[in-house]
C-alpha cells in the first residue's frame, strides 16, 4: 500500500474538491464581484482528461472522494463525460457535486447515471425577491425544481447550502430548517467566509451560528443530535424530533475545524491548494502525465499546509502568519 497523503500534522487527506470552470451562471454577492470579473481563457482551464489523471495518481495513495465544483459546475459542457470517466477510476467511493441547482432538471438523470452519488444545492433564499439580490437575477423556481429533479433521479443525500448573513438572509433560518420536517433533506447553515475580500463589509454580514439554535427554540423545536450523512464532513448535524431531513452547523470561522482537514483542492487551472484560505499554490497541470510527478506535487503541497487558517484573526482584524489567498470563491471551487 503507497503511503496515504498526509501532512506535518498527521492529517491524512483522502478527499479532493476540483474545480471544473470558474464561470458561473449566477453572481451570488458573496462569491462574486457584480462586474469586472476576469474569467480564465478556455485553454487555461484543464481538460477532463487532465482531471481524471491527476484523481487517478492520487487514488493509489488513499484518494477516494471527489467532490466537483465550479464557478458552476454545470456549465461546464457535458460535465457527465467526466463524471463517468472519474467512477471507473478504482479506489473513488464517493463522487459528488456543488451546484446552484438551475440545470439539474435536464441534468440529474444522466449524472446519476454516469456515478455521481449525490449533490449539494447553493440556496440562500427561499424569496424570489431576496435570492435575486443575492444571486443578482437568479430564480429561487428554477433551484426548488432542480433539488425535484435530484430527489427523482436518486441522487442522495440532497444536502442544501445556506450561507447565514446577517441583515440579509437570518430571518428565513425557521423556514430553511422547516424544508426538513417532511423531507428527507438536509439543511446546512454554513458561515459567511472572507474568501478573496476580507472587507470590513464581510464583518458586518458575518453571523456565527448560535443563531440557528436560538431560532429552533423560539419556534418550541426540540431537537436532537443527528448522524452524519453521506460525506458529513464538519457539520454539526440535528433534527427536529420527528423529521425526515436534518439540519447542520458549519462554522470555519468561529469553531474552525482544521484539526480534521482531510481536504485537497484543485483549482480549475490547475493550481493545488492544501488549504482554502492562503495564498500557496502548486501547478500541477504540466505533470499530469507523469503520475508520480503528480503524487509528488501534492505531497509537496501538503508538506507546506499550516495547521490552520485564522480566519477568526480576520474577523478580530488581526495579524495573520501567511497571506490570505486573493483569488475569489468562484476560482477556487468552495
Amino acid at each position: 500500500m503507497m503511503e496515504p497523503l498526509t501532512d506535518p500534522f498527521g492529517r491524512i487527506h483522502d478527499y479532493i474538491r476540483i474545480s471544473v470552470t470558474d464561470r458561473c451562471n449566477l453572481r451570488c454577492i458573496y462569491c462574486m464581484p457584480a462586474e469586472g470579473m476576469q474569467f480564465q481563457p478556455q485553454d487555461e482551464i484543464m481538460s477532463f482528461e487532465e482531471i481524471a489523471a491527476v484523481v487517478g495518481a492520487l487514488a493509489p495513495a488513499g484518494l477516494r472522494k471527489v467532490r466537483l465544483t465550479g464557478g458552476e459546475p454545470l456549465v461546464r459542457k457535458d460535465l457527465e463525460k467526466l463524471v463517468a470517466m472519474l467512477a471507473e477510476i478504482p479506489g473513488i467511493e464517493d463522487l459528488s457535486l456543488t451546484t446552484n441547482g438551475l440545470l439539474l432538471p435536464g441534468k440529474a438523470e444522466s449524472l446519476k447515471r454516469a456515478g455521481l452519488s449525490r449533490v449539494n444545492i447553493s440556496l440562500d433564499s427561499l424569496r424570489q425577491e431576496r435570492f435575486a439580490q443575492i444571486t443578482r437575477g437568479g430564480e429561487v423556481s428554477k433551484v426548488l425544481k432542480g433539488i425535484e429533479a435530484a430527489a427523482a433521479a436518486g441522487l442522495a443525500p440532497i444536502k442544501l447550502n445556506v450561507v447565514l448573513m446577517k441583515g440579509i438572509n437570518d430571518d428565513e433560518i425557521r423556514d430553511f430548517i422547516g424544508l426538513t420536517l417532511n423531507q428527507p433533506l438536509h439543511v446546512r447553515f454554513i458561515e459567511y467566509m472572507p474568501i478573496g475580500s476580507a472587507s470590513d463589509s464581510w464583518r458586518q454580514t458575518y453571523l456565527p451560528l448560535e443563531t440557528v439554535v436560538s431560532a429552533c427554540h423560539e419556534a418550541g423545536w426540540t431537537t436532537e443530535e443527528a448522524a452524519l450523512t453521506a460525506g458529513g464532513g464538519p457539520s454539526q448535524n440535528r433534527r427536529i424530533v420527528g423529521a425526515e431531513g436534518t439540519f447542520g452547523l458549519i462554522h470555519p470561522v468561529s469553531e474552525h475545524f482544521c484539526d480534521n482537514c482531510n481536504r485537497l483542492r484543485l483549482t480549475a487551472d490547475g493550481h493545488i491548494k492544501a488549504c482554502l484560505y492562503w495564498q500557496d499554490e502548486y501547478d500541477v497541470r504540466p505533470l499530469t502525465g507523469d503520475p508520480d510527478a503528480v503524487r509528488a506535487m501534492f505531497r509537496q503541497a501538503l508538506g507546506n499546509k499550516p495547521h490552520n487558517h485564522e480566519m477568526a484573526l480576520a474577523l478580530e482584524k488581526k495579524a495573520q502568519s501567511h497571506t490570505p489567498t486573493a483569488r475569489r470563491m468562484s476560482q477556487i471551487g468552495g
